[in-house]
């Protein structure tokens, strides 16, 4: 398996903490965004969105968009268990990360990593909607160790991959300690530093 991502991009993280996680054995192939790589026609021959990450299979099918290529490779896994219904609950916090939480969170973030702005140049609008949107997690994790409610899964690899970093986009982690304590519980189990 090949995955094609920029190992600064979230994103592109949450497939190397999958991957990595489960022992599957892929060959990183990183793509410079910000030179246009994702953009180029070699990329887009493997996913014609021009987004990373993707992922090219053995049989040399190919996969795009972060949570279904994590979806698709925990399957079968502890980190996806059988039960429909939990899937279900898994899949709530993958579809509210892209929508409620990643727009926010990382696009603050580049635009003060990558793009160099500060904090008071960030859109008020995004800050306001990071801020509830780690409000939302903080309070969530007041009674739940993880996301689905009973171990580890996707959802909390969907989920840590930007928020362990919403500090380089100027959201304040230090007086979130549920987020905290969960956080070094993921990066514990995934091996990874803060």
């Amino acid at each position: 398996m090949r995955v094609y991502g920029n190992s600064r991009s979230g994103n592109c993280l949450k497939v190397s903490y999958t991957a990595d996680y489960l022992k599957l054995p892929y060959e990183w192939i990183e793509i410079d965004i910000m030179q246009g790589e994702s953009r180029a026609e070699p990329f887009r021959a493997i996913n014609p969105q021009g987004q990373v990450p993707a992922v090219e299979l053995e049989d040399g099918r190919t996969l795009a968009q972060s949570n279904a290529i994590i979806r698709y490779l925990a399957a079968g896994s502890e980190l996806l268990p059988d039960d429909t219904y939990l899937q279900a609950k898994i899949d709530e916090w993958l579809f509210w990360e892209q929508y409620s939480h990643e727009p926010y969170i990382a696009v603050c973030r580049f635009q003060m990593l990558f793009l160099g702005k500060s904090a008071e140049e960030r859109e008020p609008w995004r800050v306001e909607r990071g801020e509830a949107a780690l409000d939302l997690m903080e309070q969530t994790l007041e009674s739940n160790e993880w996301f689905d409610g009973r171990a580890f899964s996707i959802a909390d690899i969907a989920l840590l991959a930007y928020t362990r970093v919403a500090g380089e986009g100027g959201f304040d982690l230090e007086s979130r300690t549920n987020l905290r304590r969960w956080i070094a519980a993921c990066e514990k189990k995934l091996g990874i530093g803060s």
